[in-house]
């Protein structure tokens, strides 16, 4: 086989298009996008032009990554995310761990942390990132770190606990099937667990400790816009009928459900209450006339359904948004010569002009004990608003305000959070339990979010990222390519035959390099489904244990640490975390040398040294 193969010059032009994208892909001057479709045009047009003597993969062959049930996953839990995003669904989980980071920050992280690594091991890998993604960007948050600092580390991890047991992945799955077929015998639930753990107690320990040097700190626009600058908006809460702060009392002159805000009155009818508020119950009515940052007060609006109902109900005029309407919050600023100044915001009308909500105003000038509504307008005012995201895009055209678009922030709607929550549950249930396959049980997510009103077909449509789609398909037309023209059969028999000669350590090792490397290309599927009879043949004309190398397989199928195409959950995470491709190459690349030399000294204590 490796003869006929050595002379044939499409099987080096397909390695060649592979070692060209990566070069495309590290070197960054092109657009993702388009580096991914033109490799999907190069391979389409090799094949039309150059065909191959024993049959082309056809056209369906070549663009099958793109219908691909992981890609199609993918996408679908993106949506899904997308729809926790929209209504808040995970603020009340989140505030909870932050409100235990906050106490114990080191042993909060490592509970989360040994939580993935452990639920990782039984159910599907995917899930997980995506639940554990929104908390962990709100805990980086708080560590004043940037997320690029902790998504890959959480990827990694669940990639490491999916090599301790047969059903950590699919992919260890996949190498079970093809041992049974070849040999007869099945690959027992704990096979893997003996060596898997050595390989993912070193892999944590890197991830830990070396990692963290790695990764970059990359800012994020939401860092930059969400207000932690520390300027001081004065704001006003209106205490309804159902609101979470009546009947509430201060203690040491501050309330408890308030925290990081500066209570500075209680209007109270015709009566201003001013601290320290002794003896004060809040009461059905009352106006709190509060100081707090930008995002303390975005925190605030989107924590609890009540609070929003509160704000949307107070003031007359504008319709109240639908469930799935997009929301957000601007700063503008009052120029000089605007007609609102020395207007009151309540004599303005602004919510029926505007069709937007003045949730706060900052005034450097002096500290305002007001109700907002008495508040008189001044040239230099930043108003911050909050509205629909239609009415904050028409003050673009306004001249009374000066919109600071670049300010302009989606803001969760969390009148759609219990059903999100139960939608986003019912994946993770039907997935975890095999009760549904997991491509079937995102996308019936997906299609759930939409109908239940968690966000709008526009926004599911926003979440899908075209990177992450064109870089898979793309990967999946390489691979093709690859198994077509027999580049990865003659990669595979070289290294058999090479190395056989030198004893089983040294095949195992090569074995496992070859497949470490090729797995960061291909999908590990894929590779996994490649290079397990070629092992398990090798292992036999040896008269080796067959299991061993079935087991190398199986690791290195799973090293997928070096790109984002390499494993899916390295795609999930490539978004919140702001990366760029060479980042996983910075930061995975050593961890895939790593695991190939542990293996080799295990495989060398395995075969009696």
């Amino acid at each position: 086989m490796i003869e006929g193969f050595a002379g044939s010059w499409q099987m080096w032009a397909a390695m060649a298009f592979v070692a060209v994208a990566i070069v495309f892909y590290v070197w960054e001057r092109l657009p993702i996008e388009v580096v991914s479709a033109s490799i999907v045009a190069v391979v389409l047009v090799f094949f039309q032009f150059f065909p191959l003597e024993r049959g082309n993969p056809d056209t369906a062959q070549i663009l099958a990554g793109f219908a691909n049930p992981a890609l199609l996953t993918i996408m679908a839990l993106l949506v899904v995310g997308q729809g926790i995003f929209q209504t808040g669904a995970m603020e009340g989980p989140t505030q909870r761990l932050l409100a235990s980071y906050d106490k114990r920050p080191l042993l909060t992280l490592l509970a989360i942390f040994f939580f993935v690594f452990v639920v990782s091991a039984f159910i599907n890998n995917t899930p997980v990132v995506v639940m554990f993604i929104p908390i962990l960007v709100a805990i980086a948050g708080r560590m004043g770190a940037s997320p690029s600092k902790i998504m890959i580390p959480l990827s990694f991890v669940c990639i490491l606990a999916g090599m301790t047991t047969l059903i950590g992945s699919s992919t260890n799955l996949l190498v079970s099937d093809s041992y049974a077929a070849f040999t007869g015998e099945a690959l027992n639930f704990f096979a893997p667990s003996r060596y898997g753990v050595i390989l993912a107690f070193v892999g944590i320990l890197y991830v830990t400790f070396v990692m963290p040097r790695l990764l970059p700190e990359r800012a994020t626009m939401e860092k930059e816009i969400a207000g932690g600058d520390g300027k001081q908006f004065i704001a006003q809460l209106e205490i309804t009928r159902d609101h979470p702060l009546r009947g509430q009392s201060p203690v040491a002159g501050m309330f408890p459900d308030l925290p990081d805000i500066t209570v500075r009155m209680i209007q109270r009818g015709e009566h201003a209450i001013l601290p320290p508020f002794d003896d004060v119950k809040l009461r059905t009515g009352d106006l709190l006339i509060v100081a707090a940052t930008r995002k303390t007060l975005s925190d605030l609006l989107t924590s609890r359904a009540e609070y929003l109902r509160g704000l949307l109900q107070s003031g007359a005029g504008g319709d109240e948004p639908s469930p799935g309407e997009r929301l957000g919050l601007s700063e503008t600023v009052v120029p000089p010569g605007s007609r609102m100044i020395g207007r009151t915001v309540e004599h303005i009308g602004f919510r029926h002009l505007t069709g937007c909500v003045v949730l706060g105003v900052q005034r450097r000038s002096r500290m305002i004990r007001k109700k907002m509504g008495e508040i008189r307008i001044e040239a230099g005012d930043v108003l911050l608003l909050f509205g629909k995201a239609d009415a904050l895009r028409r003050l673009r055209n306004d001249r009374d305000l000066l919109l600071m678009a670049w300010a302009t922030t989606d803001l969760p709607d969390p009148r759609r959070a219990n059903f999100a929550l139960i939608i986003f549950a019912g994946v993770v249930v039907l997935a975890a339990t095999n009760l549904m396959p997991i491509v079937h049980a995102s996308i019936l997510g997906a299609v759930g979010m939409i109908a239940a009103g968690c966000l709008n077909s526009r926004q599911a449509a926003r979440a899908i990222d075209m990177r992450v789609y064109l870089l898979v398909g793309s990967a999946f037309a390489l691979g093709t390519s690859l198994q077509a023209t027999g580049a990865a059969d003659f990669l595979a028999g070289v290294v058999v035959s090479t190395f056989a000669p030198y004893g089983p350590v040294a095949l195992v090792s090569v074995l496992f390099i070859l497949i470490a490397a090729l797995t960061n290309v291909l999908s590990n599927n894929a590779t996994a489904i490649l290079f397990t009879p070629v092992a398990i043949g090798a292992a036999n004309q040896m008269g080796a244990d067959p299991a061993l190398f079935a087991l190398t397989v199986l690791f290195a199928a799973n090293t997928s640490f070096a790109t984002p195409i390499g494993y899916q959950t390295n795609l999930l995470v490539m978004g919140p975390g702001h990366y760029r491709f060479a980042d996983y190459i910075r930061a995975g690349a050593p961890l895939v040398i790593l695991m190939w030399i542990v293996f080799t000294v295990i495989a060398w204590f395995h075969f009696g040294m």
